[in-house]
């Protein structure tokens, strides 16, 4: 089994763990359709008009409107 040669210093050790704590926002392009140019991610359908590269992939789903949730009075 591998063992290290020399101890690495707590500045070293301490660089390493700090890159865990780095998280980037997910990459928006905006939607192809005209019509529509909502913020999608890049090479995927995007989720309000269903359009990919300027072609109709899905139907989009009919807006229903939802009943104001009841509180069990």
């Amino acid at each position: 089994m591998a063992v290290p040669k020399k101890r690495q210093s707590r500045t070293r050790t301490a660089t390493r763990r700090a890159q865990w704590d780095v998280i980037t926002p997910p990459t928006l392009s905006v939607c192809a359709n005209v019509a529509c140019r909502a913020p999608v991610r890049p090479h995927r359908v995007c989720g309000t008009c269903g359009m990919y590269r300027g072609k109709q992939i899905f139907a989009p789903a009919a807006v229903t409107e939802q009943a104001p949730a009841t509180t069990g009075e």
